[in-house]
């Protein structure tokens, strides 16, 4: 395979690990509707899918470190969200928490 092919590979998968339809389906799963892009519990899922994908890029690029920046930086967008929301409402919390399996 020549270099632009795995070039453009790479690059559509960039591109498309999260593409329109996929949002419209976690916003529409964790939020109230899918188009309900501003609650925490639809960020956070956004952020977690992302964070998810991060973390298996860096699995294979150890030394990709502008990638690993970001995903420390998402990883606290995140974090920050999540104290929000168990300020405002712990149910809403201790649900977001449970259905996406993260750890606290």
């Amino acid at each position: 395979m020549a270099y632009a092919e795995r070039c453009f590979i790479i690059h559509n998968y960039f591109i498309m690990y999260l593409d329109s339809e996929k949002k419209k389906e976690i916003f529409a799963k964790y939020g109230k509707s899918n188009t309900d892009t501003g609650s925490s519990e639809a960020q956070i899922a956004l952020f977690s899918y992302r964070i998810t994908h991060l973390t298996e890029h860096l699995k294979l690029n150890k030394k990709d470190y502008s990638t690993e920046r970001a995903l420390k930086m998402l990883v606290g967008k995140r974090r920050r969200l999540l104290d929000y929301l168990k300020d405002r409402d712990i149910e809403r919390y201790r649900s977001i928490i449970k259905e996406l399996n993260i750890r606290k």
